[in-house]
């Protein structure tokens, strides 16, 4: 207690010597600078500054770091003094107080940011002076001092302020020395989260050079977890900055080792990050290594990594989306658009090349259907079949769905477009690559014919190896169970492959049959030997063999005591029959069960990924992995939808419309948000077949789901065709009820969609639907509604005139005068005023029909009891009709009545009015929109 009086005694002694006697309670602040005025010490500001500087007192000293950047302000006129004052920030930067160096690093950012804006000689002064502080507090032993060098650091880069040479020749070593193996651990795992920051900051080949392979050291760092944890999660970061040749060569093999590391939350943030590195591969390693590792991660033992994986496995499934297969692209806005047709005539050459090897190719693959290949040689086989990406399949270049396609353009030939990808910087979240397509088009077109031949002497080789190896199945007879199990023992090394699968699930299906048939026809022989030696059948044993076959044999009716005679010719001739009904009934079966699993099958993406994420919807996995699973599928299905492009939309379907019924309505929320974005993806025949309904679905949902849907409602309505987008003419006026009667946000949307959507329709479907729906908005009771409608009043007055309607347009101009103008309240009044001024600025209509219908109504409120109409008024006036050339002619009919109103207005009592009445047109001093 001793120590603290004597420190306030001292501390209030150079109180009054910093100056601040001067100011009294009434003061604002106290000026930290004011230990600069000149005081009974007789010292110069400068000197003053050293006495504080490094008074015996730490708080004087602190309040000195605090105030550097005043104290520079005070000197940045002379250049020595200048220079004294930066010498001084570099000594006390070495003060053994750590509360007085974290002030003083606090500073630093501020201080660069002024010397960066004042000073000429900035980059010099910043590297001498305070760069080494920077890079000294990096290591400095107290954590407050480093944490606030870090931040510092991560600002100066972020702006800009600090060089290349000095980041490194002076920032990059510290932070190698600090990441050695033999650094304190502390200092090691600080300065691998800074590294890990500072790389989205530094130029690719700083990274490369300096950086990259330290980092690849530390992802197998054997003693720190939390070394490797921050590897894991910046990860994609180092892939984004090095690029795709760096990555696939040094970072994959590690990226591996993290994503089996024995610690759960390091294989949780390697499944976070796994679109970013996906993004960074090439086509066929994000399809043979990256997808095989995530489904290891999806089927991790650790709930936390599963449920990471399964929220980015739709993420990671659109970087295997194609412009070429999908026929769509994104805008560096965002925008998806469908890539333009081109029709020049190289273009047309080449697609009829392609489509002739196309052909070529199907009649190789129907000629060797019972030839099992691997994927690898099947992607190697067709892989010159690719079209250009920038020549984009026929059947996307317009809303046409995979039904008007060609068969020599199903998914099965655009699987090999890969390698053609259309890359964009929104798409990949990284530079786009040079595009070399046209320099590949006459390459390609001189080596097809050759690489069909080859691959034509390859597929003949293949079937001749094939069929010794694998047992062929008679096509002229029925295959026996034992033949096809050597067919299938024959499958089982390439059970990765998803065709594979599909076959293996046929012929499993296939073998049950056999069997069963077998024992069926075991049956039918026992029970003949019984009857040759015991006699005929009774009734009753003829109908358990009717109920067993599933068909109705013709019996007569006879008493169960008297035995039924059967001859031996109808005996067989029943028993064939009802062999041959089982035998239909399995096809049957088998046949639905194969379709049904083909339904799923594509070629776009690995199939297992596909499969996992249709599963994200069953209801086990809410409980096993994430209870909000569905609302990640929903919020990644149009990605997913996108990748596999519009001809495999039967493979989400019915995940689509399950995720549409979830009893969460987050998730039919998220579904309400995407659908328009979802109906671009899937062009406008399947829109109206598949999305409609749901569409409709929503319309008649929760609030939290309809404003997904009426935020994008004019998107929507735009893909949809006129007969169809002139059905919801009706459903538009349900919007204006809502679950809450205070939810105005969603009135508000309603009406800014319907600015959007008047271009939609005609001028008389406007008239008869949209015009009462819009005066009802001007007349809510949230003024936030009534303001955008208004401008919807004026957008469809304009619609009207630009389709020459003009009876439509009186009419209309008519009950807005009955409704606003002779208004008794004085908002509807002041509304009549905006509405007015808003239909001269926008031209909504020809000026002699505004002054003929509207102007005499609109002087009739200068005289209005209310200031705020009067306000209103002259605004409109002064600021829009008159600077009309129709009414600024001085021989204009209307001149002399606007000079005597507007004369009137200038003398208005009111002072706001007599303000706009007067006020220069291109003088904008206020917005009155807040007075509505």
């Amino acid at each position: 207690m001793a120590g603290l009086s004597l420190y306030f005694e001292d501390g209030h002694d150079d109180l009054d010597d910093f100056g601040f006697d001067d100011y009294g309670s009434e003061c604002d602040g106290i000026r930290i600078t004011a230990f600069l005025d000149s005081g009974q010490d007789n010292l110069t500001p400068l000197g003053r500054l050293e006495k504080y500087a490094f008074s015996e007192n730490v708080f004087n000293r602190q309040i000195v770091a605090r105030g550097l950047l005043d104290v520079l302000r005070e000197f940045s006129d002379n250049e020595n003094d200048f220079i004294s004052v930066m010498e001084t920030v570099a000594r006390m930067s070495e003060d053994g107080e750590p509360t007085v160096r974290a002030e003083l690093m606090e500073q630093v950012p501020n201080i660069a940011m002024f010397l960066h804006e004042n000073r000429p000689n900035f980059p010099e002064a910043f590297s001498r002076y305070l760069v080494p502080i920077v890079v000294r507090y990096l290591t400095d032993p107290n954590n407050q001092v480093r944490k606030t060098s870090q931040a510092a650091l991560l600002v100066l880069l972020e702006q800009g302020l600090m060089s290349k040479a000095d980041m490194e020749g002076k920032v990059c070593p510290v932070l190698l020395e600090l990441t050695e193996p033999s650094s304190d651990d502390d200092y090691k795992i600080e300065a691998v989260a800074i590294m890990c920051k500072l790389v989205t900051m530094l130029t690719k080949d700083t990274v490369e050079h300096l950086l990259l392979l330290r980092f690849c050291e530390l992802c197998s760092d054997v003693r720190l977890f939390q070394v490797r944890k921050v590897c894991a999660a910046n990860f994609g970061e180092f892939c984004s900055i090095v690029g795709q040749e760096a990555t696939e060569k040094l970072l994959m093999p590690k990226f591996f080792d993290l994503c089996s590391d024995s610690l759960w939350g390091i294989r949780k943030a390697c499944a976070e990050c796994f679109m970013v590195v996906s993004n960074c591969t090439s086509p066929e390693v994000r399809r043979t290594k990256l997808s095989p590792l995530f489904i290891n991660l999806i089927s991790d033992q650790s709930r936390w990594v599963r449920q990471a994986a399964f929220q980015s496995l739709g993420r990671f499934i659109s970087t295997f989306a194609n412009p070429s297969i999908t026929g769509l692209h994104f805008c560096e806005d965002g925008t998806l658009r469908e890539i333009p047709k081109i029709s020049s005539e190289s273009h047309r050459q080449e697609v009829t090349t392609s489509s002739s090897s196309n052909s070529r190719n199907a009649s190789i693959d129907d000629s060797s259907d019972s030839l099992i290949q691997p994927r690898s040689e099947q992607l190697r086989s067709t892989s010159h079949t690719a079209v250009p990406a920038s020549h984009p399949p026929r059947g996307h270049s317009s809303d046409s769905t995979s039904q008007s396609q060609p068969e020599s353009l199903t998914p099965s030939s655009h699987q090999q477009m890969d390698d053609c990808t259309m890359f964009n910087s929104f798409n990949f979240w990284r530079p786009p690559l040079p595009d070399i397509t046209q320099d590949l088009q006459l390459l390609q077109v001189e080596k097809r014919d050759v690489l069909i031949e080859e691959k034509e002497e390859t597929m003949r080789e293949t079937e001749s190896e094939g069929k010794e190896n694998v047992p062929s199945l008679d096509a002229q007879g029925p295959a026996t169970s034992s033949q096809i199990q050597k067919v299938l023992d024959c499958l089982q090394p390439h059970l990765d492959d998803p065709d594979v699968q599909a076959q293996v699930k046929v012929l499993s299906a296939a073998l049950k049959a056999a069997q069963l048939e077998s024992q069926t026809e075991d049956a039918d022989e026992s029970l003949s030997e019984s009857n040759g030696s015991t006699g005929s059948p009774t009734s009753d044993e003829l109908s358990a063999m009717s109920e067993l076959s599933l068909t109705d044999a013709q019996i007569s009716d006879s008493p169960s005591t008297s035995p039924v005679l059967v001859d031996d010719s109808e005996h067989s001739s029943e028993e064939s029959d009802l062999i041959e009904n089982v035998e239909e009934v399995k096809d049957s079966d088998a046949v639905k069960t194969c379709e049904e699993e083909k339904s799923k099958v594509q070629n776009v993406i690995p199939q297992q990924l596909l499969d996992q994420y249709l599963s994200m919807t069953d209801p086990a996995r809410a409980q096993t992995v994430d209870t909000e699973i569905a609302k990640h599928c929903a919020f990644s299905l149009p990605g997913v939808a996108l990748t596999l492009g519009r001809q495999n939309w039967h493979c989400l379907k019915d995940t689509y419309e399950t995720l549409a019924t979830d009893v969460q309505w987050k998730v039919r929320r998220t579904l309400a948000f995407s659908i328009h974005e979802l109906a671009v993806i899937l062009g406008d025949q399947l829109t109206a077949a598949d999305l409609v309904p749901i569409f409709n679905g929503f319309l008649k949902d929760l609030d939290e789901v309809r404003i997904g849907v009426l935020k994008h409602l004019y998107d929507f309505l735009k893909l949809l065709h006129a007969e169809k987008r002139r059905e919801y003419l009706y459903q538009l006026q349900e919007f204006m009820v809502t679950d809450n009667s205070r939810n105005w946000r969603f009135r508000y949307e309603l009406a800014e969609q319907l600015i959007l959507i008047i271009e939609l329709y005609s001028h008389n479907d406007v008239y008869d639907y949209l015009r009462q729906i819009a005066l009802n908005l001007c007349s809510d009771k949230v003024s936030e509604v009534r303001w955008i409608s208004y401008k919807l009043v004026v957008v469809i007055l304009q619609k009207f005139y630009s389709c020459e309607a003009h009876d439509l347009g009186l009419n209309y101009i008519n009950e807005l005068i009955m409704r606003f103008c002779h208004c008794p309240k004085w908002v509807g009044r002041q509304a009549f005023a905006f509405i007015c001024q808003a239909i001269v600025e926008e031209d909504c209509m020809p000026m002699d029909q505004f002054a003929q219908h509207l102007l005499p109504s609109l002087l009739s409120l200068s005289s209005d009891p209310v200031p705020n109409v009067r306000v209103l008024v002259a605004k409109a006036l002064r600021q829009s009709v008159l600077e009309k050339p129709y009414f600024k002619d001085p021989g204009s009919a209307y001149s002399d009545e606007l000079e005597e109103a507007l004369s009137e207005l200038r003398m208005d009592k009111d002072r706001d009015v007599r303000f706009f009445a007067t006020l220069d047109p291109n003088r904008n001093v206020m917005d009155t929109a807040a007075l509505i």
